[in-house]
């Protein structure tokens, strides 16, 4: 595919697989529209960049949708002045538009290949205000022990599948910030955002959806009877 063509697929992706699904924030669809997904995807897998459903990615994992990106971006709303956690860098694709609209990222990704080639990737686009960490952060001793969770966040993004948010990850959000997840059990998920209110939590919900589940939990032992 030539650039043009990659170029027309990217805005017929914002027009029917985004702006059709209520995601009508200008901002988020100028930016959607002005990031060139292509280059975030393998290159066997190239072509597949703008389809409804999930590119595969090396490691047995795979890219968010476009609506479930979309989502993500309008309903954090960031300013340019928040400190942003992402868990599960992937190639960086969503971690360059976060990048976009807040002042530092922090994105911790579990596979050593996937994290080298989202550095990359930022790199390449001129991202500077991202750093991409290998890291399991579902270890709340790894997590506390990396000089960059010193710092709480103002948004938060979990980009795997819970049952629920672990308490470490909660922990970091600072008061007012945003925490966006996809809960509950394959194949029922929801993506969800809560908002920190002082010791409580408001949430909604935004869309049922589907999500690899996230890797790094802490396994839970089973009783037999």
């Amino acid at each position: 595919m030539t650039v043009t063509d990659f170029q027309f697929a990217r805005k017929n992706m914002v027009d029917h697989q985004i702006r059709c699904c209520k995601v009508l924030d200008a901002s988020t669809l100028d930016l959607i529209e002005s990031m060139p997904r292509e280059n975030f995807t393998p290159a066997h897998v190239r072509s597949l960049a703008y389809m409804e459903g999930h590119v595969p990615l090396p490691c047995n994992q795979e890219m968010l949708s476009p609506l479930q990106e979309a989502n993500i971006i309008q309903h954090l709303a960031l300013t340019g002045c928040e400190r942003v956690l992402e868990i599960g860098t992937g190639t960086g694709f969503l971690t360059a538009m976060l990048a976009m609209q807040a002042k530092e990222v922090v994105s911790c990704e579990i596979h050593d290949a996937l994290a080298k080639a989202a550095r990359s990737n930022l790199e390449q686009h001129g991202v500077s205000n991202a750093s991409v960490l290998t890291i399991n952060a579902m270890d709340p001793a790894a997590m506390a022990a990396n000089p960059a969770m010193r710092e709480p966040f103002d948004a938060i993004v979990l980009g795997a599948a819970l049952q629920s948010i672990p308490a470490h990850i909660e922990a970091m959000l600072n008061d007012g910030g945003k925490l966006v997840a996809f809960l509950g059990q394959n194949p029922v998920l929801s993506l969800v955002m809560r908002t920190k209110v002082r010791q409580a939590w408001q949430q909604i919900g935004i869309f049922e959806t589907l999500l690899l589940d996230m890797e790094g939990l802490p396994a839970t032992r089973q009783f037999v009877f």
